[in-house]
């Protein structure tokens, strides 16, 4: 009985510890940058391994690829994960949570930030780092410049955003954009087992095409509608934060232009040949 009294002493000491560690360290405002960085790093590296590990056993055609293509396909399944992450995370900030509200008298919302904001944004930065790396290693199997540009210009705008605590919302309403990247690895996949001709191709090609259209083009119409609409409160913002609300969202909108007229183009083709 007395060894059990004990037991559960020490148990509840340790509790108490992790607590406090916790509480003063890992989620402290000085601390959650850093620690979200890291935690994104590592959930990256996480997600690679059992991307691999998952299809080493149940995917006949991940066994057949090359090295590279085993290496892609493993670097899909992260983007794949951080865009689930990272679009739930951006839709509860934008559409529902009360952080960014007009009805919210706390402030111009171009400085309103939270514990959770700033750790979801480091998360971010954890993945585009990791990405990043992924694609200057295998440059060019991964991707071209334009991957390049886009993950530098999303990681810099990300990065400032939260140490800075400015844009938040602005930052969040871009990255809601990463819902049609598990679409874009499934085509990627699909193409890679040789079920280029099959109907679940093809039904992936049409969600691609609107969810591309919504989250990336009309989406963006909305932000710059809503930076019109709080102009006055995003002028407050320090010089870079300013820059950032407007360059890297403009570029990223031409981006995702160019690549809508590849996807439709393609789809056209994909749907000709279906006739």
């Amino acid at each position: 009985m007395a060894m059990s009294e004990q037991t559960v002493t020490a148990i509840k000491s340790y509790q108490n510890q992790a607590q406090v560690l916790v509480k003063n360290y890992i989620i402290a405002d000085p601390f959650i940058p850093y620690t979200s960085i890291l935690a994104g790093l590592l959930a990256c590296k996480v997600v690679y391994d059992l991307t691999q590990l998952i299809s080493t056993f149940y995917f006949k055609a991940y066994n057949g690829l090359t090295k590279i293509q085993r290496m892609e396909w493993n670097n899909r399944g992260i983007s794949t994960v951080h865009a689930i992450f990272i679009t739930a995370l951006s839709l509860y900030y934008v559409f529902w949570s009360d952080l960014f509200s007009d009805q919210q008298h706390t402030g111009p919302i171009t400085f309103r930030s939270s514990w959770l904001s700033n750790f979801g944004l480091g998360v971010s930065v954890g993945y585009f780092l990791a990405d990043l790396g992924m694609i200057f290693w295998l440059y060019p199997s991964l991707g071209g410049m334009e991957y390049v540009v886009h993950h530098s210009l999303s990681g810099i705008a990300v990065a400032y955003s939260m140490f800075s605590g400015e844009g938040q919302l602005y930052t969040y309403m871009v990255l809601i954009s990463e819902v049609t990247t598990p679409e874009i690895n499934m085509r990627w996949y699909l193409d890679t087992a040789g079920m280029k001709r099959s109907t679940t191709y093809l039904v992936n090609g049409v969600i691609i095409f609107f969810a591309w259209l919504i989250a990336r083009i009309l989406l963006f119409v909305y932000m710059f509608y809503h930076v019109y609409l709080h102009y006055d409160q995003v002028v407050e913002m320090h010089a870079i934060g300013y820059l950032l609300v407007f360059v890297v969202p403009f570029v990223l909108a031409i981006m995702n232009v160019m690549w809508f007229g590849k996807i439709l183009k393609g789809l056209k083709k994909t749907l000709a040949k279906r006739q």
